[in-house]
């Protein structure tokens, strides 16, 4: 099978360990209450699940901290290298997200030595809708010139696999710390690194 010619990628969990500040972020006497796991998707979720205004400004506090997982730095060099085009799509708003996106570049300079840019990024603000909305994935795909059977979606979480994959890319998942499917649709591929999630692309070039 032909390799694509962009890869889309979640980015708060498909490259980011962003789980780690969630749960940083909940004060001592409240991690009793809720794992960041249980309410990470929206801020206004830590009212939802019982926790105090105190654990969402203290996740704004250490946005900055989110870094990608270890291996993601050298799998984005090799792919950029590679010739395809990268893009992130994800659930945050204009200034968070691209904040986020802006500390991963900078962890891949600094882990690698090499300039690094995402191609196209795409925010839930912009976009106009969460996903597994099929908006956010198709506004990716039309600024990168694609078209869905062209791309591969990386996801994070199990909701962008049927998301993705109803748009018509092939998905694979990066499960980094083991989270159950919530839905009957299968991932192309999945590992619990990211670089064994993407198996053979990283030795490919773009369509």
């Amino acid at each position: 099978m032909a390799a694509p010619k962009a890869i889309i990628f979640d980015l708060l969990t498909a490259l980011l360990d962003s789980w780690t500040v969630w749960d940083l972020s909940i004060p001592d006497n409240e991690k009793h209450i809720a794992a960041g796991t249980t309410w990470r998707k929206l801020l206004r979720s830590a009212r939802d699940v019982g926790l105090s205004d105190r654990s969402a400004g203290n996740l704004c506090r250490n946005w900055d901290q989110i870094q990608p997982w270890s291996e993601a730095p050298k799998v984005l060099v090799q792919l950029k290298k590679q010739g395809f085009m990268l893009a992130v799509v994800t659930n945050c708003s204009n200034e968070l997200g691209i904040r986020a996106v802006r500390n991963c570049e900078a962890a891949v300079k600094s882990e690698t030595g090499w300039f690094f840019e995402f191609d196209k990024v795409v925010t839930a603000e912009e976009a106009g809708f969460y996903k597994p909305n099929p908006k956010p994935y198709s506004m990716v795909l039309e600024k990168l010139g694609v078209n869905a059977q062209e791309a591969t979606f990386v996801a994070g979480s199990s909701a962008d696999i049927p998301g993705a994959t109803g748009m018509g890319m092939k998905v694979v998942w990066n499960n980094h710390i083991g989270l159950k499917r919530k839905n009957d649709v299968l991932p192309w591929r999945e590992g619990k690194q990211l670089d064994e999630a993407m198996g053979d692309i990283l030795e490919r070039s773009p369509a």
